[in-house]
């Protein structure tokens, strides 16, 4: 028996195919609000432009600005990053009016990268208390909406929920379920992967950095390297590992050289930009690679164009890293993983995601205080109180040993 097709009008049943279920009324009327304000918003910057190119020409700009260069820069960027975003927002709301479940999660899924962007941009340049609540909204609903409106995230809800007593314990028990079944990758890109990823490199990467710093960088000396507020947790690796993670799936079975050289540049840029980003915004430096040079014969050219925020040397370490992690650490890591209890699995992993999200948060709070007390400004508000009575500047400077502080990097600090 040939199957019907689903006839343009009526209800959808929940026994459709995911893609041709409707979107549920109020994720339509989040994007009518999006259509709306995204309409309003690129209008408004559309005239504004215009206005400011036909003030620009006749020669009444006044161009003295008195505004650092990294300033004006990051200004750009978040207002280039804000008119993509509502472009987005824009195409969001007409996809979910229009029923597409698979394009309306890939734009809420682009949306929430860009959204990031733009609140980076706000932390560095106004810090991390005048974040505005909307933008917060914004990114919370774009990545609900990314993973609820999934069609394969969908499917995969459903059969899980199908397998839950058969299959899936089967694959738990023996230590393969996390596996990419579609032989596109070596593993799942899940939430749930991706998450547990993260933690275990933080840790790993955490005491490797520890007993590098005790045995080459300063012999006998211990440094605590600790990148968040509570844990034993360096985020960098973390992040670092997922990225890699997510560049090399389909590439597993890579030749070494391959996964060395995508591995060194994906650390290496990160490590740039993650430099970049606390410096500019806290006005915190935590490594320095100026100087560096090329087995004492010349100076480092990666470390000259990078200003120092990473070098030859250690892109090459991200790469052996990279190796390690996707060569070997990484089926160790799901094996571990796959010890959790099937009946604990995902709470445990909700209630540790949530326990992390509140660890970063907590984190760039008090480096935002801490650069305000550094600046000579006085805790005013609850928060900045709070954070003066618990971790105050003697408790961040022995909790990130390896950080400095200065005040006068930050990009704020300049008007």
């Amino acid at each position: 028996m040939t199957e019907q097709p689903i006839p343009a009008e009526g209800p959808v049943t929940s026994d459709a195919a995911p893609e041709k279920r409707r979107i549920p009324l109020i994720a339509k009327v989040y994007g009518v609000l999006c259509i709306v304000s995204s309409v309003a918003v690129l209008s408004l910057a559309a005239f504004l432009a215009v206005g400011y190119i036909w003030t620009f020409v006749q020669g009444k700009v006044d161009l003295n600005i008195q505004t650092s260069a990294a300033n004006l820069i990051i200004f750009i960027a978040q207002m280039a990053l804000f008119v993509a975003l509502f472009v987005l927002l824009l195409v969001l709301g007409i996809n979910l009016l229009r029923d597409r479940r698979r394009g309306a999660a890939q734009t809420a899924e682009a949306a929430a990268f860009v959204t990031a962007g733009v609140i980076a941009c706000d932390i560095m340049l106004n810090g991390v208390s005048n974040v505005g609540i909307p933008i917060l909204v914004v990114l919370v609903v774009s990545i609900v909406l990314a993973s609820w409106l999934d069609p394969s995230l969908i499917q995969e809800r459903e059969l899980h929920r199908k397998l839950r007593d058969m299959e899936a314990r089967e694959e738990a028990e023996e230590g393969t379920l996390g596996l990419d079944k579609t032989g596109k990758g070596y593993i799942t890109l899940n939430f749930f992967n991706l998450f547990w990823i993260f933690t275990v490199a933080s840790i790993i990467g955490l005491v490797i950095e520890t007993i590098y710093h005790f045995a080459v960088v300063n012999p006998g000396h211990f440094q605590d390297r600790a990148g968040l507020l509570f844990g034993p947790f360096s985020p960098i690796y973390g992040v670092g590992a997922v990225l890699m993670t997510m560049a090399l799936n389909r590439f597993h079975k890579a030749p070494l050289v391959v996964v060395f050289l995508v591995s060194a540049v994906i650390g290496g840029v990160f490590e740039y930009l993650a430099s970049w980003f606390f410096q500019f915004a806290f006005g915190i430096l935590a490594w320095d690679y100026t100087g560096s040079t090329l087995f004492g014969l010349c100076p480092d050219p990666i470390a000259i164009f990078f200003q120092g925020r990473t070098s030859t040397y250690f892109m090459c370490m991200w790469g052996i890293l990279g190796i390690a992690w996707i060569k070997l650490l990484l089926p160790w890591m799901l094996h571990l993983v796959n010890l959790i209890p099937w009946n604990w699995r995902y709470t445990l992993t909700a209630i540790c995601a949530t326990l992390m999200v509140a660890d970063c948060v907590m984190t760039l709070l008090s480096f935002d205080c801490w650069y305000e007390r550094m600046a000579g400004n006085q805790p005013v508000s609850a928060m900045e109180q709070f954070m003066a009575r618990n971790f105050d500047n003697e408790f961040m400077a022995d909790r990130f040993q390896s950080m400095s502080l200065n005040p006068e990097d930050a990009t704020r600090h300049v008007r």
